[in-house]
């Protein structure tokens, strides 16, 4: 990391970038990843060197984006480990992750496509780690079907997204397709097995 990385923001630098990435967060959210950085300067309300100054590229800008939203989700999954209920944990969890990500039409775009940005997001291993507690725990004590497995929680995920951003003649279509996959992993929707 260069000497200039490691300093510490000055006040107006640490506000600018704090704009850059709500701007962009809305941005990327309405026009997915094709969204271009003179889209989000405009909406920041500063110059696009600004932008460049903070996140030299756009894939560095997403992959803050990405970063941030990932730890708000980690975070809250690791508070939930405390929960008594597993089954309520777990559930939680996942429709805390679906609330902010519903709609952001760049993560879902992201996700799908299986883009670099994604990779070895620190928060992203941590949210990996900690809702594949919450499943064990919800086997071990009899309330989720036992083969439902980690990486079913990121097919989860993208249905959810495509859901939230799809056009749909229900309004929070996604809530609905949630919550229906979320009914077929309990431990009572074991007898219809999942691979046929």
């Amino acid at each position: 990391m260069s000497e200039l990385a490691e300093k510490p923001l000055r006040a107006d630098a640490r506000r600018n970038r704090e704009k850059v990435l709500a701007a962009a967060r809305a941005v990327f959210s309405e026009q997915g990843v094709d969204a271009q950085m003179d889209d989000v300067a405009r909406r920041a309300d500063v110059g696009v060197g600004t932008v460049y100054r903070h996140f030299p590229t756009k894939d560095a800008l997403l992959r803050a984006l990405t970063e941030e939203l990932f730890d708000v989700i980690a975070a809250h999954a690791r508070a939930l480990l405390e929960h008594d209920d597993p089954w309520e944990a777990f559930k939680d969890a996942l429709w805390f992750g679906a609330a902010q990500t519903a709609g952001d039409r760049a993560f879902s775009e992201l996700v799908a496509a299986q883009k670099k940005t994604l990779e070895q997001c620190p928060g992203q291993e941590d949210l990996t780690v900690t809702i594949g507690e919450l499943m064990r725990r919800c086997i071990a004590a009899g309330k989720m079907r036992p083969d439902v497995v980690i990486d079913d929680i990121p097919l989860v995920m993208c249905g959810v997204g495509s859901a939230s951003v799809m056009p749909h003649s229900m309004p929070d279509a996604w809530r609905r397709h949630l919550g229906i996959v979320l009914d077929g992993m309990r431990a009572e929707a074991v007898s219809s097995p999942l691979h046929r």
